[in-house]
């Protein structure tokens, strides 16, 4: 790796020391794999013949697998239900680099789950048929948010970054964000948010892709510029210290904290496999990467570099810190 790159590689070394807590929405992605043998007589649907399922650790989850991927100790805070989705991830998480303290399992409560029906013949690539998601409807209970709020007071010295994953459910209760948001004046706190990122002033940065930017600026991006002009709005509106756009197959532009505008291109080819998960692992590198000691700028350089691993796999992934040297050695050589 030449010196002009060294940088990232310093960083990357220092993801293994890194302590990060995650907070939000675990989700169980289940994965129903299948061959379709013939139409159904019952309906003009599809007959397709179960083959296997595995279920992964997914949004949330996704963002502590990846961080654990990355080296890091990781300090998951959720909530999931005692059901198999939920008895699942719990033993996947404990065989991974975390503390399983902040990790609450209720019985009245179902564990989300998005189960996606994957069919193709045997010897062909799956393709998503259908989508179901399993979502919770009652309120997060005060006993579990007493629970929360106790271990991320317990927790708060010990990490040196919090990921906020909001994917739109009930554990980031107002009394909690207002809790992180204190942190935030002291910590490093970035905010990926589906639905409400308005809600989330104050902290370190937000990592937003193109559609969420758009919703919570009520402008419409359709060039770079555009993407520029909504950081610094929701930078300034905001009081945050930087906001990073994904913007799939186009790269990525971040606003940092003096305001200027960064193009990031894609690195890698724009024949994109599956970009499920994709943000995920944008959050988890990019909080690392600060967390190490990175500018804003060199965080979201690798975090485009971690994203253009994950985009090239299927399904909800995961980029190890070799994965993303290798991408970067061949960006350098490709720009040399």
């Amino acid at each position: 790796m030449d010196r002009s790159s060294q940088e990232f590689k310093d960083i990357i070394n220092q993801f293994k020391n890194l302590t990060i807590a995650v907070l939000g929405d675990i989700v169980a992605d289940i994965y129903v794999y299948g061959k379709p043998v013939r139409l159904s007589r019952e309906a003009p649907v599809l007959v397709v013949r179960h083959d296997g399922e595995r279920i992964l650790p997914g949004s949330a989850g996704n963002t502590i697998h990846n961080l654990c991927q990355l080296g890091a100790r990781v300090f998951p805070v959720g909530v999931l239900g005692d059901d198999e989705a939920g008895r699942s991830l719990l033993a996947q998480f404990s065989t991974m680099n975390v503390d399983m303290g902040g990790l609450i399992s209720l019985k009245e409560r179902t564990t989300i789950t998005k189960t996606r029906i994957m069919a193709g013949d045997d010897h062909t690539s799956k393709q998503q048929v259908i989508r179901i998601d399993r979502e919770v409807r009652e309120p997060l209970p005060e006993s579990a948010q007493a629970r929360i709020a106790a271990y991320i007071d317990a927790i708060g010295d010990k990490v040196q970054a919090f990921i906020l994953s909001d994917y739109g459910y009930d554990v980031l209760t107002p009394d909690l964000l207002d809790q992180l948001k204190t942190l935030a004046t002291h910590r490093t706190v970035v905010v990926d948010s589906r639905y409400r990122l308005r809600l989330f002033s104050g902290v370190t940065a937000i990592t937003p892709n193109e559609s969420e930017a758009e919703a919570a600026s009520q402008i419409s991006i359709t060039d770079t510029q555009d993407a520029v002009t909504v950081g610094r709005k929701l930078r300034d509106e905001l009081n945050l210290g930087a906001v990073l756009i994904t913007r799939g197959n186009r790269g990525m532009v971040l606003v940092d904290d003096s305001g200027k505008g960064s193009d990031i291109p894609i690195c890698g080819s724009d024949e994109i496999t599956d970009v499920t998960g994709a943000g995920d692992t944008v959050a988890a590198v990019f909080t690392a990467s600060l967390a190490a000691g990175a500018s804003f700028y060199q965080a979201a350089r690798l975090s485009n570099y971690a994203g253009a691993v994950v985009v090239m796999k299927r399904g909800s992934a995961t980029a190890s810190p070799e994965e993303i040297l290798r991408v970067i050695e061949d960006d350098f050589k490709r720009r040399s």
